[in-house]
């Protein structure tokens, strides 16, 4: 992206993790930085003022990404603010860690909900504030789980999968309408959602030791091929994957 603060950027998911260190990065150089959360008050309003520590307008909205209606709401809102969207990230995401033999239909719904279907009402909503006014840039984050299986990741990992199928669709439907789609697809990353992994410690360790780069990856790690796609250097890459990870998926 260019650095004359023309821009307007969407990240679902943005006040924590990687959706924030994204969020962070695009404040450098972006005019308005709206970060959508579901709950916590404290670290929107932390992501607020560092977007604005950096020159960017913040604009928070709390929607949950769980219901469509919600996703309207927090668009109504969006085109109150901004007469166009240059840039939207989707890093909302959630997940019920446990094998897949064991998720009940409610917690399939919910993480199949937030992680795709959200992604994809997102994107429609985004169509007319993209096409025709600006060159649309949008990056959907995935999981190395969407290509391999992880213990007690069964809820998540399918859902990524189904994600990067629906970029694929949509990176064809929209390309002629300068609107350019792809997604990253992360390995472990060092936030918090990984204290919640059954034998957390013990999985870090592991995941660690297979790892050609000696290391898990950061919120950075991953913010910095997000920026990569949304620049003019990437602007003949469509509907791909990115795999961020380390090599781990190499052995």
């Amino acid at each position: 992206m260019t650095e004359n603060r023309k821009y307007n950027v969407l990240i679902t998911g943005g006040t924590r993790g990687i959706g924030k260190a994204i969020s962070l990065r695009l404040a450098e150089t972006a005019d308005t930085v709206i970060v959508n959360y579901v709950r916590n008050e404290i670290a929107a309003q932390e992501t607020k003022e560092l977007i604005e520590k950096h020159g960017a307008r913040c604009l928070p909205i709390k929607a949950n990404m769980l219901y469509a209606a919600e996703i309207d709401r927090m668009f109504d809102l969006i085109q109150n603010e901004v007469e166009h969207l240059d840039v939207y990230v989707h890093s909302a995401a959630l997940s019920s860690f446990k094998p897949l033999t064991e998720i009940k239909a409610n917690q399939w719904n919910f993480v199949m909900n937030i992680n795709t279907r959200a992604f994809l009402l997102c994107t429609q909503k985004c169509i007319p504030l993209m096409e025709g006014k600006t060159n649309g840039k949008i990056v959907a984050l995935s999981s190395l789980g969407s290509l391999r299986v992880v213990p007690n990741y069964g809820a998540l990992g399918p859902t990524k999968s189904a994600l990067e199928s629906v970029v694929r669709y949509l990176a064809v439907e929209l390309a002629p309408r300068g609107i350019q789609v792809n997604s990253v697809n992360g390995g472990m990353i060092e936030t918090e959602s990984i204290k919640h992994f059954p034998g957390a410690e013990e999985f870090v360790r592991e995941t660690t030791k297979h790892t050609p780069a000696g290391r898990i990856g950061t919120p950075e790690d991953i913010a910095d091929v997000v920026i990569f796609l949304l620049s003019d250097a990437a602007r003949w890459i469509y509907g791909q994957n990115i795999v961020v990870d380390g090599g781990l998926s190499l052995v």
